[in-house]
């Protein structure tokens, strides 16, 4: 813990390192290969066109569907105003979060236990695989962690300071990062439990408990509307599979890993009442995941996104355990003990490369819609049909209005913006038929064929049974999980 002795230049000079450092070697992390060779997939597809609707159009959308990322797509709408659409304007919140939650963890991480253990947790935290998925994803994951790292911060220096009567503004910052992380995932509540994991761990005092739930239950009360709200929509989620026991291997190992390095750190403090990084990591890593394994029982929800910001805790372990590698390692090698955290983080990146890699390659995604509208500009003829199955296959055609230009989407009743849905509205199976037996030429868009899954909407149904029955396949396409297939009309 920090003392009240002043500080020297040299140990100011360290307490600025300690955050920058990790800041600006995460954000070089999230910008090597940010645009994944200008690949989108259909996870960011989706904030890709609500971001380019308006403000009123995306109100209207979040009465019928994705209520729970509603925060998110109006400040993605304000950006893309901004600065335009791009795949730079898509993924750079969630580089610019990450890198301030490996600041968080840093500060943290210092606080507790010392510079290096700081330096090497805000340094790892990009570097950890799960990270690197969502470092560069244009979806609101990384900006909850980021707010996670805010919110535990902020718990921190209230327990390092004691309740006081300045302690109100770090109590009202912390429920504002609480409401705000909830608004943007609202599973994010959970990193309330794992806070009062830490209280309890460090014994806090009444007063400190009672401010802790009167602002943490400001902000649940906060997001209940939301949360009540959301849950109607509910069949959004329906696709999840119930929990299996393989679905566990991953919590149980990082749980593995977050317990040796609490272990490993424990020497830091030998007062049980102390606030340690094991007191704060720990939770922070455990009660996410075991929360979400719970909620799991009662409703599928299990998908580790959910719970990303639990990745905070685990990179303050391994912060821990280097920090306690360079104290072993100093009485004897005192000069190659400033060497550890650099080496133990190199080593890392080059034993992740492979990963590292991949995860800037489109092949990480399970599509791209940017690189089948290429092909569909390559294919198309004016007063061509284009058909999509499923219909959220439509993405493709919102993110790249221009490459479907001059074709006719003759299943469409209303567009996703009139519809205030994300893929529109379709004709009944009849009308669909009708109209593509009017046709010469028709584009299906679709899944790639080892991704692909049998239609089973009757809209779907009538679209492959036409063009089985009245056309012929005369061009077919498939690139990074995308198809797209040209049949033309017979005789």
């Amino acid at each position: 813990m920090p003392s009240d002795i002043p500080h020297t230049t040299e140990s100011r000079s360290r307490r600025v390192l300690v955050w920058l450092v990790p800041l600006l070697w995460t954000l070089g992390l999230g910008l090597w290969g940010l645009s994944r060779q200008d690949s989108v997939w259909r996870d960011e597809a989706a904030t890709w066109q609500v971001a380019g609707r308006s403000a009123g159009e995306i109100w209207a959308m979040l009465a019928n569907v994705d209520a729970v990322h509603g925060l998110y797509y109006l400040l993605m709408h304000g950006l893309f105003d901004v600065f335009g659409a791009s795949t730079t304007t898509l993924r750079l919140p969630s580089v610019l979060a990450v890198s301030a939650a490996a600041a968080c963890v840093a500060l943290i991480g210092r606080r507790l236990a010392g510079f290096w253990a700081g330096l090497g947790g805000g340094l790892t935290l990009g570097l950890l695989p799960a990270v690197q998925f969502y470092l560069q994803e244009g979806r609101p994951y990384a900006l909850v962690a980021a707010g996670a790292g805010l919110s535990t911060l902020l718990l921190v220096s209230l327990l390092e300071r004691g309740p006081g009567r300045r302690a109100w503004p770090r109590w009202v910052a912390y429920a504002i990062a609480v409401l705000v992380c909830a608004l943007l995932n609202w599973l994010s509540l959970l990193v309330l439990p794992a806070h009062a994991a830490t209280l309890g761990w460090v014994r806090a005092g009444r007063r400190m408990w009672l401010r802790w739930a009167a602002y943490g239950s400001g902000a649940v009360a906060g997001a209940l509307p939301l949360i009540l709200f959301s849950r109607r929509q509910s069949e959004q989620v329906s696709w999840i599979p119930p929990l299996t026991w393989t679905m566990l291997i991953g919590p149980g190992i990082l749980l593995a890993i977050g317990g040796l390095g609490a272990w490993a750190g424990r020497a830091r403090r030998a007062d049980r009442k102390a606030l340690s990084v094991a007191a704060v990591g720990l939770p922070l890593l455990a009660v996410p995941q075991l929360g979400l394994i719970g909620l799991s029982l009662v409703q599928p929800l299990f998908q580790d996104r959910y719970v990303l910001f639990s990745m905070v805790g685990l990179a303050l372990l391994i912060g821990a355990a280097l920090g306690a590698a360079v104290r072993a390692c100093a009485p004897r090698l005192p000069r190659a003990a400033g060497l550890v955290v650099p080496g133990v983080v190199g080593v890392s990146v080059l034993a992740l490369l492979p990963v590292e890699l991949d995860k800037r390659a489109p092949a990480s995604r399970i599509d791209d819609v940017l690189a089948v509208a290429g092909e569909v500009a390559g294919l198309k003829r004016d007063g061509d049909a284009v058909l999509f199955v499923p219909a959220a296959r439509r993405d493709t055609a919102l993110v790249s209005p221009g490459a479907f230009g001059g074709l006719a989407d003759v299943a469409l009743a209303a567009s996703p913006a009139a519809s205030a849905t994300l893929k529109g509205e379709e004709e009944d199976p009849a009308r669909i038929r009708a109209a593509l037996l009017g046709q010469r030429r028709v584009l299906l868009v679709t899944d790639a064929e080892k991704v692909a899954k049998a239609p089973s909407a009757d809209r779907d149904k009538a679209k492959a049974a036409v063009l089985r029955e009245h056309f012929a396949v005369v061009a077919d396409r498939q690139v990074r999980g995308r198809r797209v297939t040209v049949y033309e009309r017979r005789g």
